[in-house]
Parts: C-alpha cells; structure tokens; sequence
C-alpha cells in the first residue's frame, strides 16, 4: 500500500528530501543551544566573566537565527511536497476512475469515490506533512538530547529510558482500538455523501413531495451515527494526552528531586541541571509529537487503504494491444448471448440472445421495465463486457476493436440525459470537438432543436446549468441527440430518448435521422410503438429473452403482448409496458 501510494510522489522528491534535511539540521543546532546555555551559566554567569558571556551570548544567536532560517525553508520544502503529493495522488485516482467500465462503477458507489477523492486524499496529505517533517524531527530529536543528556549525566538520563516503554504500550492500545473505528466511519461518510447527493439530484422531487422533514430524519441518523463513533474513537484517542503528560511531570519530579542532590553533594553543576530540564522537554515533546504521528497514521491509515483499493482497481475491459480501428460495416450480430450485472449465472438479465442485424437497418426495441432493453445496446459500445456468447459489429467481436474507435463508431443517447455546466455550444461539441457552426446547427435541426435554442437570449452560447436543470427533459433529450449526430456515428442508439417530447416531434426526429444518417444502423428504445412502428425490425423482450421479432404487422398478427400494447396505446389506456 506505502508502496502504491509513494507512486504518486514523483516530481515532489527533491522537495521531500530538502525538507527532511532542513529539519535535521534544524534539530541540531536546537540540540546544541542548551549546551551552550551550560557553558555560559557554569563559565560566564557563575564567575562573572563579561568575555565569555558576550562570546556565548552571539553564538547562541547565531544559533537560533541558523535554526529560524531552516524551519522556514523546511516549512516551505513540506508545504509544497506534501500539497504536489495530494495534487498528484488526485489527479492519479481520476484517472484511475476514467478507464473503470460501468461495472467498476457499480462496485464502488459514486459517493464512495468522491469521498475517496476528497476527505480521503485530504488525510493522507496531513499524514505525509507530518511523515516528511515531523516524523523526522522527533527521532532525531530525541537521539540527539538523549546522546547529549547521557554526555551530561549518564545516570539522570536513565530517568527518561525508564518513560519509554510505558509510552509505547499505551500507544499500542491506542492505536489497536481506534484504527477500526475510523474505518467504520468512513464508510458511513460514504453513505452520508450519497445522502446528500441524492437529495440534490432530486431537489425538486422532494419540494413538490413535501419530504423535508423524511431527508433530515435520514440525514440526521447518519450524522448522528457519525458523530457517535467519532466520539467514541477521539475517547480513545484522548488517554494520549493524560498519558504524556504523566510521563512527563513523572520525569520533572524526579529529575528535580536527583539533581538537587547531586548539586548539594558537588557531582552537578547549576547549569547542567538547567541543560538536563531542556533536554528533558525536548525529549518528552518528541515523544509526544511521535504519539501525535501515530494517532494521525491511525486515522489516516482507514483512508490510505481505502484510496489504495481504488487504486489497485483494475478495469473489467482490456483495451486490445493491436485492436482494430475501422469497422467495415455498421452489421450487428448476437450469437448466443447471455448476461449478468454479478456475474451469477443465476441471475441472467439477458438470456440467449441470437440476432442477425444488416448494416443500416432501424431496430425498434420495446419491453416491460427490466426486461433488459437497455443493457442488450450497452453491449454494443462495451460499456459492459459480453459474459457469454458473442457480439459481433461489422463482423468483428466487439473485444477485438480498440474501445476509443468502436465508442467513437456508436452515437448513443442514453436514458438518463447528461448536460455539463457551460453553454449550449460547448456541450454539443462534445460529440465533435472541432465541428463549425454550420454542422451543429444542421444536427440542432435534425434533432428539433433550433427552434428553441433560438428563442433563447443569447441562443447557441446560451448557459446551461450542471445536468441542465434549467431546460425542460425535453429540451435535454433533444440536445442529447444533436450531440449524437454531430459523432457521426456509423450505430446510433436512442435509449428511450424521446419519451418527454410530443409524437409530432418526435416522427419529425426519426424522419431527420434517416436523411441525416442514411447509412447508420438504429437502435431505438421506446415505450411508444408509435415511435418503432416503420423501423426494419421490432424487438419485443420480455425477461431478458426475444418473446417476439419482426415487422410492425407481424407482430400484430403473431404477437399478443405487442398487440395489447399497441392497443392499449390507442385508447389512450396506461402503457402495459411500463
């Protein structure tokens, strides 16, 4: 794991390095202040010699100025490695999160991943502060005054060996019963981003539902929760204190109570008991800013393992070293193919599906909810990987193509409408990032889309917000199709992508795909037949089969579901299929 994520230290090394350094030296010459101070107590201040008080006297500035300037330099060296390490190690993980698959995806929630990126990535930077900088400075630290402690007086220096191993025990158990707590709790900010995620997404619905006080109940349960094991791990946390400062009031007494004596009886002098009393805080504050360190590794320690696994994620689809580029044609075939979200042969959400479709022919695909309209095209671009059987587009499997060329090859509006926050323009060129004008006003056209776009005041450059809360799910769809066109893609699929505009609209958009994309094979997802009834082939699925295929009036003749549906449609009844 140290390994994995050291990985992300890179371009930060020299910085990493140089601040380590400066504080080691930084460290020294704190060490050597106080026996400068014994010099200058036992050879200036005691005889009353001005010359050695003045000589000590600027040495010990020069010393502390020394020191001043490399903690400012290791402070600047840490602040600048330690924020590029977090930069990096953020930047790594979006880009981890960029080549996951939808199934990735899936197994690690989008609250999880945020979190991951954020709290998480925040933790682990605090944690490396203080690896490269604090961590250093309090071994040295209490190498270097226990050496000159022992050099001082061997046998007062034993006082602090004695504090040593009960610090450690104490630090053990603290870390033993804590470390499991914060793991637990951040799993639960998991689940209170996703919380609030959710309640942001679906703003509106909670407003016209009046369900308020229900997602502050949910929200405070979870917080409370939080709250709950928080406070029982900074519980734990807390017998540091009581725990260090036992140890280091236990070391006064008894370095007060034997150096007394020692001066009394001639074996010490004044100015090496006053050094001793400044090691000892120097040794005992390095302790407990070594049992600060380990407190912080124990919290951070939850989220280092969890941006790890993130990590070490790979991908469930392997881009093909040498995969093919063009597809020959736009023919999609299913041999035998079946499919599973988990991987259960139990749970098949496709099941034996054989298809043979010509290149640039128009599937209409109707279905009941979870009959597995959608998953059947999202095969086609490899947003999830054939479990068994095969795919075939333009007579190739689909896992042999490289994945940019086949995504690039398949326009596809997905059920969920997705806009990004910037102007109209800026989101349609996503399907083409070097179209002109005149190409996206012809694909506004097709998709009927210009007409509202220019009612607009400020019409192409007009902004939209993030996921275009400010545009009807109409306007969305159509937007989401324009962007389609402008791929030109050799497969379109429109997954339930015109269910929030008109029938009139709608037959406008399939007779302007045909004449934009006469070459292209369709797949149109519809809850309204009215809207697949003139494409080449229907499919009707119901269970994740083919209950029935072919022609609209084939399937009025031989298929009783189709016909229910169709019928019921024209009543104006509630669509059997929903």
């Amino acid at each position: 794991m140290i390994r994995l994520l050291a990985k992300s230290i890179r371009q930060y090394k020299k910085q990493s390095i140089l601040s380590a350094l400066f504080v080691a030296l930084e460290v020294l010459l704190e060490v050597l202040i106080p026996l400068v101070m014994k010099d200058l107590i036992d050879k200036g201040i005691d005889p009353g010699d001005m010359q050695v008080i003045l000589r000590l006297g600027l040495l010990l500035l020069l010393l502390a100025l020394f020191s001043l300037t490399l903690g400012v330099l290791s402070g600047r060296s840490c602040a600048i490695a330690s924020s590029g390490f977090a930069a990096n190690l953020r930047q790594d993980l979006y880009h981890k999160v960029q080549d996951f698959s939808f199934s990735n995806i899936d197994r690690f929630s989008t609250a999880g991943i945020v979190t991951r990126l954020t709290t998480d990535v925040a933790n682990i930077q605090m944690s490396y502060m203080m690896l490269i900088r604090v961590a250093v400075r309090s071994p040295v630290m209490l190498l270097l005054s226990l050496l000159a402690a022992f050099r001082i007086n061997s046998r007062l220096a034993l006082i602090f060996l004695c504090a040593l191993p009960l610090l450690a025990l104490g630090l053990l158990l603290i870390m033993k019963y804590a470390h499991p707590i914060f793991r637990r709790v951040f799993k639960i900010y998991d689940k209170l981003n996703g919380l609030v995620q959710e309640n942001l997404r679906g703003f509106r619905v909670v407003k016209s539902f009046v369900r308020e006080e229900h997602e502050v109940k949910k929200f405070s349960q979870v917080s409370s929760e939080i709250h709950r094991d928080f406070s029982r791990a900074e519980k734990i946390v807390a017998f540091n204190g009581p725990l260090m400062q036992f140890c280091m009031y236990g070391c006064m007494l008894l370095l007060s109570w034997f150096g007394a004596r020692m001066i009394v009886s001639g074996d010490m002098s004044t100015g090496g008991l006053m050094t001793l009393f400044t090691y000892i805080m120097q040794i005992l504050m390095s302790l407990m800013m070594l049992s600060m360190i380990f407190i912080m590794l124990t919290t951070s320690r939850a989220s280092a393992e969890r941006v790890a696994e993130l990590l070490q994620e790979e991908s469930e689809l392997k881009n093909p070293p040498e995969g093919k580029k063009e597809l020959a044609d736009a023919s999609v075939c299913f041999r035998q193919l079946s499919f599973s979200y988990q991987d259960d042969p139990e749970q098949l959400c496709l099941q034996d599906i054989n298809l043979e479709i010509p290149s640039g022919s128009t599937v209409g695909i109707i279905g009941g909810t979870g009959s597995g309209k959608s998953t059947l095209v999202q095969l086609i671009p490899r947003l999830y990987d054939v479990k068994e059987g095969q795919l075939l587009v333009g007579g190739v499997d689909v896992r042999e193509y490289d994945l940019e060329s086949l995504r690039n090859a398949v326009g596809m509006v997905l059920q969920k409408n997705s806009l990004f926050s910037g102007s109209i323009r800026e989101n349609l060129r996503w399907g083409n990032p070097q179209a002109g004008d005149e190409e996206i006003q012809q694909a506004c056209r097709a998709a009927q889309a210009e007409e509202f776009i220019l009612q607009l005041p400020e019409g192409y450059d007009s902004h939209i917000e993030q996921g275009g809360v400010n545009l009807s799910g109409g306007q969305r769809q159509r937007l989401c199709i324009a962007r389609a066109l402008l791929k030109k893609p050799k497969i379109l699929i429109l997954d339930d992508s015109t269910s929030a505009v008109d029938t009139a609209t709608d037959a406008r958009i399939r007779q302007a795909l045909k004449e934009a994309l006469p070459g292209c094979s369709k797949f149109i997802i519809a809850q309204r037949i009215s809207s697949v009834q003139d494409a080449d082939l229907i499919l009707v699925l119901e269970g994740g089969r083919v209950l029935a295929q072919g022609k609209h009036s084939q399937l009025m003749e031989n298929c009783p579901l189709y016909r229910e549906i169709y019928d019921s449609q024209q009543k104006g009844a509630p669509d059997h299929a929903a």
